[in-house]
């Protein structure tokens, strides 16, 4: 974990590996790791504005519990975009398939099922609120 991690952060080792790429395909890993950033950071500003912003909801903490979830989603988005980067990056200079992930679909998974907690929250305040 700690040799992945360390490579995060030397971009000489991974220039040292393979061959020296099309620079087109680098780009296009470089943009879709920027996208998977842009995701984690508007979680992360979910997470914040929800902690914020929101009301209190009926059940108890309910609030907290969707900030500090989308808070650590976002973190956790932001760190697998840097890892699947260096993963495909190393892939593309030695000329192997590129590696495959589940993370995406987690990813939707985990979004579908908080956004129907969420209506099942808003519709439980507009019942309780009559």
């Amino acid at each position: 974990m700690w040799e992945a991690i360390r490579r995060w952060f030397d971009p000489a080792e991974l220039g040292s590996v393979g061959e020296t790429p099309d620079y087109r395909f680098s780009l296009a890993n470089e943009r879709t790791f920027l996208a998977w950033l842009r995701t984690g950071l508007a979680l992360v500003g979910g997470g914040l504005a929800a902690a914020q912003f929101l009301p209190q909801l009926p059940m108890s903490h309910l609030r907290e519990v969707i900030a500090v979830a989308l808070l650590l989603l976002g973190g956790a988005v932001a760190i697998r975009a840097v890892d699947h980067w260096a993963r495909t990056e190393r892939a593309i200079r030695l000329g192997q398939e590129l590696p495959a992930s589940r993370f995406p679909a987690i990813l939707a998974l985990a979004v579908g099922v908080g956004a129907l907690l969420l209506v099942v929250a808003v519709l439980m305040r507009a019942i309780g609120g009559r």
